[in-house]
């Protein structure tokens, strides 16, 4: 059976990995698997000598989406793929790799997600996630502190520069592309729900259609 390919789309701080773990507890987790975009930024050497503070991080360009696009479809082919691994306070891939195997569901995440078409034609669903603003930077101010060994200055200059420009440029523009809008995040159980029911119905076609 064709995998099945959700896409899960939302600007930076979302909520997007909060809502993906909200709908794999309504499925059987051992027959999803999640793919990050975040692991496909390139390496800091693909941006030649440009020191980390001046890449533009949000933008399309800094990912290497093509390998995601063929990832995706290996995977959907029911072949296994080695998933790069991205370390975001060196800003360098490392050299060991993710093995992710072929399961029956792709959950894909991403602020970026919906903005390449290559990709987007790939997935059965499309879910944005829509968070205030507000929320949203405080939340990525909290995880690039303590996840990532940010300063709060970097965090903010950074946001001003390039993080909020390219959210209105790329990513709130591609809610467009969206079968579902799920407004307020994972507080929003009602959505979430109703989308757990739609991922199990279009199983249960595809079960019963290759049957």
């Amino acid at each position: 059976m064709e995998a099945l390919v959700i896409g899960i789309c939302g600007g930076t701080g979302s909520g997007k990995t909060t809502v993906t773990g909200k709908i794999l507890e309504g499925l059987e987790r051992d027959r999803v698997t999640v793919i990050q975009h975040d692991s496909y930024y390139k390496d800091i050497d693909a941006h030649g000598s440009t020191p980390p503070g001046d890449i533009n991080f949000d933008h399309p360009d800094s990912l290497e989406t093509d390998l995601l696009v063929q990832h995706i479809r290996e995977l959907r082919a029911g072949r296994p793929v080695e998933q790069p691994v991205y370390n975001f306070t060196t800003h360098r891939r490392l050299s060991e790799t993710r093995s992710v195997k072929p399961k029956e569901t792709i959950i894909v995440d991403g602020i970026l997600i919906f903005v390449e078409k290559s990709l987007r034609d790939l997935m059965d669903i499309k879910i944005f996630i829509d968070t205030d603003a507000d929320e949203r930077l405080i939340r990525r101010i909290r995880r690039d502190i303590l996840e990532r060994g940010r300063s709060v200055d970097s965090v903010m200059n950074q946001y001003m520069n390039t993080v909020k420009p390219m959210h209105l440029e790329f990513v709130e523009p591609s809610k467009h592309w969206a079968d579902v809008i799920i407004p307020r995040g994972a507080e929003n159980t009602v959505a979430i729900d109703m989308v757990v029911t739609k991922i199990r119905s279009m199983l249960k076609k595809k079960v019963e259609g290759d049957g």
